[in-house]
């Protein structure tokens, strides 16, 4: 096991099995030394931990649930980056993409996208930091409440 994979474990968690695509085209592409992930969305044990808009109320995803969320679509992500190269000590995270379905008026995305950037940094320590975008939309495909994509280089 590699020591990235050691930490996910120390984290309490494990690389899940990998999301298949709900449409024309592969959850990740290796391209020369970058590695480009689809948008990921937070299913776990192949389901939606939860749906919806996210917001503070009733009715919606609070940003705390949101962030773990988050989380659980970066996870993906690193699973869909070892489906194309097996050696994970070896990647740089480099751009994050983090897309939160808004509720009107909501503006926290920054926070919930933290629980991916976060995670990603805890997973990967340095090679962990990155550039990254946090926006806000009026829906997710499946209704998910979040989705992350990944871009990432392949390290000499």
């Amino acid at each position: 096991m590699s020591a990235v994979e050691d930490r996910i474990a120390e984290l309490g968690l494990a690389i899940p099995q990998l999301v298949p695509p709900v449409a024309a085209y592969v959850p990740a592409l290796l391209d020369d030394d970058r590695i480009w992930v689809s948008g990921q969305l937070p299913m776990v044990d192949g389901a939606m931990p939860g749906t919806g808009l996210v917001g503070e109320g009733e009715g919606l995803v609070s940003p705390e649930d949101a962030a773990a969320m988050a989380g659980a679509s970066a996870l993906n992500g690193i699973a869909a980056i070892k489906s194309v190269f097996e050696d994970l000590d070896r990647i740089r995270i480099v751009k994050v993409v983090g897309y939160v379905a808004s509720a009107p008026g909501f503006t926290g995305q920054p926070a919930v996208i933290n629980g991916a950037s976060v995670l990603l940094g805890q997973i990967f320590g340095d090679n962990g930091t990155h550039a990254r975008a946090a926006v806000g939309v009026a829906g997710l495909p499946l209704n998910a409440p979040v989705e992350v994509e990944l871009v990432a280089r392949v390290l000499g």
